[in-house]
């Protein structure tokens, strides 16, 4: 990121032409940039004025609208403004050059966030939070996030940080006084159960992160099965469109295709896959190869088997788990034995849609159950989970140092704590910052 004492500015609504655009503006110089582009008098902080835009050179550019937000009670924690204009492409140039002619430079992705949170207006998973509300296209993400951008994954962080730093205190207290008689004998045990409580907790989100993760980039969801067994049928049926070949030729899909959509308010992404059976042919072997992989990487299946013929049966029934789904297609014909603990079995026709209202209904249940957003803000990326994970094991070797070694369980809990930093962004890690705010779109 380039230095802070630039003044930048960047359109923040979208590109192309519309009704109305906005630019934001922030930095030092911001006061001094308004004046020139709008004259100062009469400007009240954080209310809109109507005002006639120009030039350096006085020439009118606009009449629009302005709002003034003076730091550090301001999203970037600097003197900043909002410009809104009329949303012609020859506007926005016009605006941009006179703004650069006031002193003021383009802005790079995500430097507005990136001078928030440098100057204390957000924690780094609250930036990530406005990250992710910025992408969400669900309802699911959408309320994930937003939980996020308000505070929520900090509000967690800081519970275990207050544990620890009350389990380190009493630590010390033992190290620094040992032979006190005002403080206990054993004063390290009283770290126990701060100790135990952020272990336990801990747990618990690295248990659950799966979950927020998968909210956060998709549900996979696997369509298995024998050729001609209509899981193409399948598929185009949850899509509403044909998004695969249907047809009676067997191997027709020979790699794995992804339709992706909105189910039970979360974003799934469904694979149809290769027919699974044994081939002589390269390339539909290397589709059933891939098949298979994303069978086992998937975070749901759905196995398709035609009631009219056992090819592929066993060998598709073995690649379910428990709390997969079963679809027993061509609904009119005779239903075959297909049990296994732990499935969930269908029967439907994927051709007519009889009884498919039931299978829909029962897999946004089963999505909805797995997935749904619980009561704590939840460990939404790899980063997370490698920091919370670094933290509790090294709380863990503390409680088993406790007792015979305080000094060394002491400094376990400054290692939780370090780690704790991180999750926040508290600690030195220029080249994570700069690959999650460099992700952020121009103006924000």
């Amino acid at each position: 990121m380039s230095p802070q004492n630039d003044t930048i500015f960047a359109l923040s609504s979208g590109a192309g032409k519309a009704g109305v655009s906005v630019i934001r503006v922030s930095g030092p110089k911001t006061n001094a940039v308004v004046k020139t582009l709008c004259g100062w008098k009469n400007l009240e902080p954080r209310k809109l004025h109507l005002r006639k835009f120009r030039d350096v050179d006085g020439n009118p550019i606009d009449l629009g609208l302005i709002a003034l937000f003076p730091g550090p009670a301001s999203f970037t924690g600097e003197d900043s403004a909002e410009i809104h204009t009329h949303g012609s492409m020859a506007v926005i140039s016009a605006v941009s050059s006179a703004l650069m002619a006031a002193g003021a430079r383009q802005a790079l992705p995500g430097e507005f966030s990136r001078r928030a949170f440098d100057n204390g207006k957000m924690d780094l998973t609250e930036a990530e939070g406005l990250a992710d509300l910025i992408d969400a296209e669900t309802e699911g993400q959408r309320r994930q996030a937003y939980r996020q951008m308000q505070g929520g994954l900090r509000d967690v962080y800081q519970t275990w940080r207050g544990a620890l730093i009350e389990a380190l205190a009493a630590i010390e207290g033992e190290i620094d006084f040992p032979d006190e008689q005002d403080v206990p004998d054993a004063l390290a045990h009283a770290a126990y159960q701060p100790l135990q409580y952020a272990i336990d907790d801990m747990g618990k989100a690295l248990d659950e992160a799966g979950r927020s993760e998968r909210i956060r980039a998709g549900i996979r969801v696997a369509i298995i099965g024998p050729p001609n067994a209509g899981k193409s049928t399948l598929l185009n049926r949850l899509a509403g469109r044909d998004a695969a070949i249907v047809s009676d030729e067997a191997g027709t899909t020979r790699d794995v295709i992804d339709v992706h959509m909105t189910l039970a308010g979360l974003p799934v992404s469904f694979s149809d896959t290769a027919g699974l059976r044994e081939t002589d042919n390269k390339i539909e072997a290397e589709g059933v190869r891939r098949a298979l992989m994303r069978s086992e990487d998937a975070d749901l299946r759905i196995g398709v088997i035609s009631v009219d013929t056992k090819d592929g049966l066993e060998r598709t029934i073995d690649a379910l788990e428990a709390g997969d789904m079963l679809v027993l297609n061509k609904s009119d014909l005779d239903v075959m034995d297909t049990s296994k603990p732990g499935l969930k079995v269908f029967s439907m026709s994927a051709n007519s849609g009889e009884g498919f209202e039931l299978f829909i209904k029962s897999l946004e249940s089963e999505i909805q159950t797995r997935f749904a957003l619980t009561e704590q803000a939840g460990l939404t990326r790899a980063r997370h989970r490698d920091c919370t994970q670094r933290a509790r094991e090294a709380l863990m070797r503390a409680q088993d140092k406790l007792a015979v070694a305080p000094e060394l369980s002491g400094d376990d809990v400054r290692s939780a704590l370090h780690a704790i930093k991180e999750l926040a962004g508290e600690t030195d890690i220029e080249a994570v910052l700069g690959a999650i705010f460099s992700r952020f779109c121009i103006g924000k």
